[in-house]
């Protein structure tokens, strides 16, 4: 029996989400103006926001993520997607598309809800995408030693321990092949060590 998309029913989380999000990005990025976009083609190409510095007029494009399958829980970690499935066509993730046009990934985490359908409280942590990348190239996890890692375990599921990553600390690789429709293989790290190696700041 085959796996059920989640897309329409996390749309509705998502759009539910933004309503914290944006009271978040009020009280805290003072400094910014910011509006959220309305046309399926720049969603589709990793905006979901567009952020303006009020004194330099420097335009920022952010693709929000969150962890809406873990509410009310407190994971260390987020995962970057690296490749999935569409209509049995493999796929770029989002982290190495050359289309997509995103500077700052913004990671909702913890996120929490006291009644169904309302959330109260999540933590946003700001991702600078191209400084991330840039860090993983220097550590020699280049697009192309990853394609070769997920090409040599096709029929994987589960979690691969990478030389170029301390899975305690740092990350690994989950390959999601029996519990999701689109198949999505992640580069998962740690919070902790996205903000220790610099690419990442906490907001809330």
């Amino acid at each position: 029996m085959p796996l059920k998309s989640n897309f329409k029913a996390d749309l509705a989380k998502e759009k539910r989400l933004s309503i914290l999000l944006d009271s978040y990005y009020q009280k805290n990025l003072k400094f910014y103006d910011f509006e959220r976009t309305q046309h399926l083609k720049q969603q589709l190409d990793g905006i979901d926001l567009v952020l303006k510095n009020k004194t330099t007029q420097q335009v920022h494009f952010v693709d929000e993520k969150a962890q809406l399958d873990y509410i009310n829980e407190s994971l260390p970690t987020f995962a970057f997607e690296l490749l999935y499935q569409k209509n049995g066509a493999e796929k770029p993730g989002w982290l190495f598309d050359k289309k997509k046009q995103t500077h700052f990934y913004a990671l909702a985490t913890n996120i929490f809800s006291d009644e169904k359908g309302i959330y109260t409280s999540c933590n946003v942590t700001f991702v600078n995408r191209q400084k991330l990348i840039s860090y993983l190239i220097e550590r020699g996890l280049t697009l192309h030693l990853l394609q070769k890692t997920i090409s040599a375990n096709k029929s994987l599921h589960g979690k691969l321990v990478m030389d170029n990553l301390d899975p305690k600390t740092e990350g690994y690789l989950f390959f999601s092949r029996k519990n999701k429709a689109e198949n999505p293989i992640n580069l998962v790290l740690r919070l902790e060590f996205l903000l220790k190696i610099g690419v990442g700041k906490q907001l809330v």
